[in-house]
C-alpha cells in the first residue's frame, strides 16, 4: 500500500530507552509520512546513560503535517533537517538533546520552514550556540537551562510571552533585535543572587536581559539568598543595587528563595522600581528542610541595607497582594507590615501560609496581621490541613 493509500496517524506516542541513531533512521522517516497530527517521543536515558553509550548522531525528517511535537530525546545528539517546510506546527517542545549538525535550531523554526509555529520550548539543550530566529507567528518562547547560549536574537512581532532561565554562559550577549517584540506579556528570567562576590557574573547576564525590555505585562524574579554559598569569600557584597532599571510593569511575580533571611531590602528595591504593578506576588521558598525553615541570628548582614524599614515608598496602583508560603518569621511580619503602608489602594490580600505552621499558630498570626490592615481591605488566610490539604481559615472571632 502506497502513502497515499495509508490512512494517516493522528497521534503517536512512542516511549524508549537507549534509543541508537539506527533505530531511529528505521521508522521516523514513516512516521514522517504518515502523521497528520501530535508526535510524542520519550527516551527514558539519562544524561550520564548518554555519555557512557556513545550514541551518535540522528537527523530527524521533515514532519510536514504534524501539528505538535514534543521530543524528549534522552540527550541524543539531534541534527534538524537541512531543508523542508513543517507547515501545520504549531507547537514544538524540544527537551534534552544535544544539537548537531550545521542547520541551527533558530533557521528551522523561523517563518519560512515553520509558518504555524505559536509555541517553541528548548529546555536541557545543549549547543545553542548563537540563536537567531525569525517568526511572524510566535507567541510564546521558553527557553531552559539550555546552558551555553552565546548570543539570543529575536525578531517576533506577534510575541507575547518569553521566559529565560539559566541558559547564558559567561560573557555572552543577547542581541538588540530584542527590541522588535511589539507587546510582551510574561518575561521570566534566572535567580537573581542578592548577597555575593562582587562582580558576580551571573546576575548581569539577568540584568542585561531585563534592560532590553521597556513594557511587560508580567514579570517574574527570582531573589535568591546563598550566603552559606559565598562566606568563603569573605563578607558577600549587596548586588540589588546592580539591578538600576526593571520594565513598566503591571503584574510582578517575586520568587524569593530566603533560606530563613530577611528579603525585605531586595523586595523594596524591586518594588520601588515597578511602582506601576497592580498586582503583586510573593512566593516564598527554601533550599531547606521544610520543617527546618527558621529565621536568622540576629544582626545578620542580609537586612542590610535598613532603609526599607523607614523609606517611604507610594504604590498607589497596587489593588491585589498574594502571598505564599510564609513562614511567620519576624522578617515576614515586617515586610507584610511595610506592604499595608506602601499600598495605598490595596483591595485584597490573600496569605497562604507554609505548611510547617501548625494549628495553635494559626490564629495568632493572623490576628497579628489583621492589625496591620485597614478595615476596608479584604485579608484572607489559607492554612494547610494534613501538610497538603490547602483551606481557607476563618478566625473565630
Amino acid at each position: 500500500m502506497s502513502d497515499d493509500e495509508t490512512p494517516p496517524l493522528r497521534n503517536l506516542v512512542v516511549f524508549l530507552s537507549h534509543a541508537s541513531p539506527d533505530s531511529l533512521a528505521a521508522w521516523l522517516p514513516i512516521a514522517a509520512r504518515r502523521l497528520a497530527g501530535v508526535l510524542t517521543f520519550v527516551d527514558m536515558a539519562s544524561r550520564n546513560d548518554a555519555r557512557e553509550d556513545g550514541r551518535g548522531a540522528f537527523e530527524l525528517p521533515c514532519f510536514e503535517r504534524a501539528t505538535a511535537m514534543s521530543l524528549n530525546l534522552g540527550f541524543l545528539s539531534l541534527a534538524l533537517p537541512p531543508s523542508g517546510v513543517f507547515a501545520r506546527l504549531t507547537d514544538l517542545s524540544l527537551d534534552d538533546l544535544q544539537l548537531h549538525g550545521p542547520c541551527g535550531i533558530g533557521e528551522a523554526v523561523s517563518s519560512p520552514r515553520c509558518p504555524s509555529l505559536r509555541r517553541l520550548a528548548v529546555v536541557n539543550a545543549q549547543g545553542l550556540g548563537k540563536f537567531a530566529i525569525h517568526s511572524e507567528s510566535l507567541l510564546e518562547i521558553e527557553l531552559k537551562k539550555s546552558c551555553g547560549l552565546q548570543q539570543l536574537t529575536i525578531v517576533a512581532p506577534a510575541l507575547k510571552q518569553l521566559t529565560v532561565f539559566y541558559c547564558f554562559c559567561h560573557g555572552s550577549n543577547p542581541s538588540q533585535p530584542f527590541g522588535e517584540m511589539a507587546y510582551l506579556d510574561l518575561l521570566g528570567t534566572t535567580f537573581f543572587l542578592v548577597y555575593g562576590p562582587d562582580g558576580y557574573a551571573h546576575n548581569r547576564d539577568c540584568v542585561r536581559l531585563l534592560r532590553h525590555f521597556e513594557v511587560v505585562r508580567t514579570l517574574s524574579l527570582v531573589l535568591a539568598y546563598m550566603l552559606e554559598d559565598v562566606e568563603d569569600l569573605g563578607e558577600p557584597h549587596y548586588l540589588m543595587e546592580d539591578m538600576t532599571r526593571l520594565p513598566y510593569v503591571t503584574f510582578l511575580t517575586l520568587l524569593l528563595i530566603a533560606n530563613g533571611h530577611s528579603f525585605g531590602a531586595s523586595s523594596f528595591h524591586v518594588l520601588r522600581m515597578c511602582t506601576s504593578i497592580r498586582k503583586l506576588m510573593l512566593i516564598c521558598t527554601s533550599c531547606l528542610d521544610l520543617e527546618a525553615e527558621t529565621a536568622c541570628a540576629s544582626g545578620c548582614f542580609c537586612d542590610q541595607p535598613p532603609n526599607w524599614k523607614t523609606e517611604e515608598l507610594v504604590l498607589n496602583r497596587l489593588q491585589e497582594v498574594e502571598i505564599s508560603y510564609l513562614a511567620g518569621t519576624e522578617h515576614d511580619f515586617a515586610l507584610v507590615k511595610r506592604l499595608f503602608s506602601w499600598a495605598t489602594a490595596l483591595k485584597t490580600m490573600t496569605i497562604s501560609f507554609h505548611r510547617s505552621i501548625t494549628k495553635s499558630m494559626d490564629k495568632e498570626f493572623c490576628q497579628r496581621i489583621l492589625g496591620f490592615s485597614k478595615p476596608d481591605i479584604c485579608v484572607k488566610f489559607y492554612v494547610y490541613h494534613c501538610f497538603w490539604k490547602k483551606v481557607l481559615y476563618v478566625p473565630e472571632d
